[in-house]
């Protein structure tokens, strides 16, 4: 976009919302948007140590998202001598998930991932 290097104090509202446009669509964020357009699954790394696997319905700026048919996936550690770590998961239909807890999201179908992306 040709507002790219302007300061935003100096846009209108008009060119405000193409440069914002043009960031979600050429920049990190175009990630999340190919994955709306395209209906695929992304999996997102969270700060708790847990990974979703979900379809993104919508995003904003700050990576918080609206996600459906969540696959939520976590290793539990039990106590005691001699235990084994235990993979669990649990699906949830649909879920607002806050940005501030986003680590990583990656495209499923870009990396060919076999996790039924």
């Amino acid at each position: 976009s040709q507002y790219v290097h302007v300061p935003k104090s100096e846009l209108d509202e008009a060119q405000l919302r193409q440069l914002e446009e043009h960031e979600i669509s050429q920049g990190p964020l175009s990630v999340l948007q190919q994955a709306v357009r395209n209906h695929a699954q992304v999996l997102i790394s969270l700060r708790n140590d847990k990974k979703l696997l979900a379809r993104v319905k919508a995003f904003d700026r700050h990576c918080n998202m609206v996600l459906e048919n969540v696959k939520e996936m976590w290793t539990e550690i039990p106590k005691g001598k001699n235990k084994k770590p235990v993979n669990k998961d649990r699906f949830i239909s649909k879920m607002f998930l806050r940005g501030d807890s986003v680590i990583l999201g990656v495209y499923c179908q870009t990396l060919g991932i076999s996790m039924r992306c």
